[in-house]
């Protein structure tokens, strides 16, 4: 099934790199821990390595500036144009707390772990995270507000549809029964990334409001007569959650092309199956929780652990049959597109 020696990804620090995957995501992890070693770890490995830009771009006490000189830095670092030390000494007073900044103080022992990939692989992770690196510095730049529906989507390109593209890497990589199919799933994936960026800002309207930024895009408010201010004020909460529902149609039509990449999978990869099946499946639901809820706007929603178990444990069972996964995404999604 590979055509490389599990010995040439002799990656160091396993244990703490699948712990520090747990601190910064239950979810995630799950479909992490669910794939075979060798991809498990390179999955793994940049998934942190994109929390560290995600710690950087979201923290909320630094200002925009050391924001975009840190990503920059932290872009250097990953071409390997900077030690990782110089990048870790800038962020010392950042409270280790908080998972992220744990990640990121660990940096050195994941460029490390970077150096240490077979060439290829190595040069995928550090093309696809160097450039939404960049992006959001870019982003940083230009401000805390978004106008519309295109913005929106090319700062969700930056900091999912990259990371979608590089998953279609490695999996291409791992697999040599999927290289032939690489150049259609590209595009896919990049779509997936832009549907599960799409939830993450739903989840986080509230949050990311508190800290300054409003990635709702004002195009969609202006369309329901309501400005960014008054999408969060209850006398206007009828016009705010019309407003959500078309994020929320918006992020379903980018994740109805996650059946069609998860069917580019052979019944027989079920691990790699699963492990995109999962997170289709939480953010169907969490669309379903949030259609016309106001509590999205009052502070957020998520599904419960329940209802996390029952995903994979239907997905387990019957998830290889592609026609049930669109029925059973279809129930998830509750009367979505499908």
């Amino acid at each position: 099934m590979i055509v490389v020696q599990n010995r040439a990804l002799e990656f160091v620090n396993t244990n703490s790199s699948d712990r520090m995957v747990e601190m910064v995501s239950r979810t995630f992890a799950l479909s992490i821990k669910t794939l075979p070693r060798t991809l498990r770890e390179a999955v793994g490995l940049a998934y942190l390595l994109f929390r560290v830009s995600d710690c950087l771009e979201d923290h909320p006490g630094m200002g925009a500036e050391r924001k975009v000189n840190l990503l920059e830095i932290w872009e250097r670092v990953l071409l390997g144009r900077e030690p990782a030390g110089l990048f870790v000494s800038k962020i010392s007073d950042l409270d280790s707390n908080d998972p992220e900044v744990y990640v990121a103080q660990h940096a050195e022992s994941l460029i490390q772990t970077l150096d240490s990939m077979p060439s290829e692989l190595g040069e995928f992770i550090r093309a696809r995270c160097g450039r939404s690196t960049l992006g959001m510095a870019r982003w940083q730049r230009q401000g805390p507000h978004i106008d519309t529906v295109d913005e929106l989507d090319d700062y969700m390109h930056q900091v999912a549809g990259r990371v979608g593209y590089l998953m279609t890497d490695i999996y291409t990589w791992y697999y040599p029964q999927l290289r032939d199919k690489k150049e259609a799933m590209l595009p896919i994936s990049r779509q997936v990334g832009l549907g599960l960026q799409t939830v993450n800002v739903i989840r986080g309207l509230r949050k990311d409001q508190d800290r300054g930024w409003v990635f709702f895009p004002l195009e969609l408010l202006t369309s329901v007569g309501i400005n960014r201010q008054q999408f969060f004020e209850r006398e206007f909460e009828r016009e705010a959650l019309q407003a959500l529902n078309l994020l929320i149609q918006k992020a379903q039509g980018h994740l109805n092309h996650g059946l069609i990449y998860i069917a580019a999978f052979p019944f027989y990869l079920y691990r790699a199956r699963m492990a995109n099946i999962w997170p289709l499946c939480f953010a169907l639901k969490t669309l379903a929780i949030s259609r016309d809820n106001p509590e999205v706007i009052r502070g957020q929603v998520k599904i419960s652990r329940r209802d996390v178990r029952e995903i994979m444990r239907a997905t387990s069972i019957f998830g290889l049959s592609d026609r049930w996964l669109l029925g059973y995404c279809s129930r998830l999604n509750e009367g979505g597109l499908f």
